[in-house]
């Protein structure tokens, strides 16, 4: 057994025997699958957005035998990162990479000689297909988990009922135990630059180019910016990044990580004006003279190019919620305040994922959702925000989880540095792509792993180690002596650990 399900949750609960948590997990699924769900007579859950916070949230609930429905906007389930975010962005990042090494030398290198073509539109193709299919996908699962969906604008028009208006202006009102706000969010306007999604564009637009620009100014060197300034680059494109603050990756990178990152995109081709800003742009056809300014000495010069991509954050998306019918208000940065247990000021509204605080990832709402369900029940989970890891998707990807070296000598905590480069890996070495190194940072007095920063091939794969290691409160020797198999990049993470643990790796002095 383990936490028994409070008295608020007793008739949700019995669906699924009023057992102890551990059973309700197990048997929910079970129970779920002999309900039928639907729209009519009141809901347990009614989850508003079909993101990767709110479909995973929704799935779960119903998998623990709520009676749950999903309301979505949009004609596809999934969201930002399924339709027009993490996934198609991934795709051209990974079809541009290969393009990449088969017009530079390195396929030469390797002993293949081609003469490459693109095709953008069938690369397009691709992207689309893929998108197709995840959030189809989804569709299929809430089908077999018995999750009712709702197409349709969902508005909070009491604390136990929500309305969705749906294209045709018509409206269906849905009664419910409880609400769950997965809205997401929306890409940040830049005052005084219009998105036209053609030549002036969102990261939306720039995922939709029916050409290669020959010159893009790109608005931010962020995760996004870099990201797509990656993907046009490859295909063949001038991309010059202009970023307000001194460093690339934005916040919560390593800054000896960002600036060696920053060093192998300038030589990939990408140009940057750090420590810039913008001031206008003007459009002439289908060209734009984007106008930038030092932050130093405010000397002011004028970039053209043919496309213009503003990646300058997101902000929540609220947009007629109607959070004002339940007493609801934002907080000073358009976030829902959530508490520990994602309970807004009204306690059977809850909200996760981008519209609450936290960094804005997708695999930072999928827990959550899972979590907030789990806690519906009478659990009593919560989120180390410290063990959510954050990735760039560029070559070579930068990954990360807890703390930079400048948060712990901000914190005055004592540590101790590992490092290991990729160049002294064998794997590394056997697919002639050695740049960057892992990185690790550990408690001086107790060994324990604080933070991990990994620049490589696979590193939005290797960062996952660090993330079980750290969620289990694991020391630098507990990982250094975890046999790991050879050859593999991997090893590097061990090593870097080994650096942390007793001052010295094997394979790199």
């Amino acid at each position: 057994g383990g936490a028994k399900i409070n008295p608020g949750a007793a008739e949700m609960a019995s669906r699924v025997f009023q057992v102890s948590r551990s059973n309700v997990f197990r048997l929910g699924i079970v129970v779920s699958r002999a309900l039928s769900n639907s729209t009519t007579g009141p809901q347990d859950l009614v989850v508003i957005g079909s993101g990767p916070g709110g479909y995973v949230a929704a799935i779960k609930a119903a998998q623990l035998g709520l009676k749950t429905t999903c309301v979505e906007k949009n004609s596809t389930l999934g969201g930002t990162c399924l339709n027009v975010g993490c996934i198609p962005s991934k795709a051209l990042l990974n079809n541009s990479h290969f393009y990449h090494l088969a017009t530079s030398q390195d396929f030469k290198m390797r002993g293949i000689e081609v003469e490459p073509k693109l095709n953008l539109s069938k690369m397009m193709e691709q992207k689309d297909t893929c998108v197709k299919q995840l959030t189809d996908g989804i569709a299929t699962l809430f089908k077999r988990n018995k999750v009712a969906h709702v197409a349709g604008h969902g508005t909070i028009t009491g604390s136990n009922e929500v309305t969705v208006t749906k294209d045709d202006g018509s409206k269906e009102v849905v009664q419910t135990k409880n609400i769950l706000i997965a809205t997401g969010s929306e890409v940040t306007p830049l005052p005084g630059i219009e998105i036209d999604e053609k030549v002036v564009v969102s990261s939306t637009g720039a995922l939709a180019l029916s050409k290669v620009p020959e010159k893009m100014v790109v608005i931010g060197a962020g995760v996004i910016g870099l990201e797509l300034g990656s993907v046009w680059s490859r295909l063949g494109t001038q991309v010059t990044a202009v970023e307000f603050l001194g460093h690339v990756g934005g916040m919560g990178i390593d800054m000896e990580i960002s600036k060696s990152f920053q060093r192998i995109l300038t030589k990939q081709g990408i140009k940057f004006k750090m420590g810039h800003k913008v001031t206008g742009a003007v459009r002439s056809g289908n060209s734009v003279t984007v106008t930038v300014e030092s932050n130093k000495d405010g000397k002011q010069e004028m970039i053209d190019c043919d496309s213009l991509l503003v990646c300058v954050g997101r902000r929540p998306y609220t947009d007629n919620l109607g959070l004002e019918n339940v007493g609801i208000s934002l907080d000073e940065r358009g976030r829902v305040p959530v508490n520990d247990k994602f309970a807004t000021s009204v306690p059977n509204v809850f909200a996760i994922g981008d519209c609450i605080h936290g960094p804005m990832l997708a695999h930072k709402a999928e827990d959550e959702g899972i979590i907030c369900a789990e806690n519906l029940l009478g659990a009593n989970g919560h989120l180390d925000y410290n063990c959510v890891p954050s990735v760039i998707y560029t070559h070579p990807e930068v990954a990360w989880v807890g703390k930079t070296e400048e948060q712990l000598k901000e914190e005055g905590v004592e540590y101790v540095v590992g490092k290991f480069p990729f160049a002294a890996n064998s794997r590394a070495k056997t697919n002639a792509d050695t740049d960057g190194l892992v990185k690790i940072l550990a408690d001086k007095k107790t060994d324990r792993m604080l933070g991990a920063h990994i620049m490589g091939g696979g590193a939005g794969e290797m960062i996952n180690e660090a993330a079980l290691a750290m969620e289990y409160g694991a020391s630098c020797e507990d990982v250094a002596r975890v046999c790991h198999a050879h050859p593999t990049c991997s090893e590097a993470f061990r090593e870097a650990a080994l650096a942390a643990y007793c001052g010295k790796a094997i394979n790199f002095s």
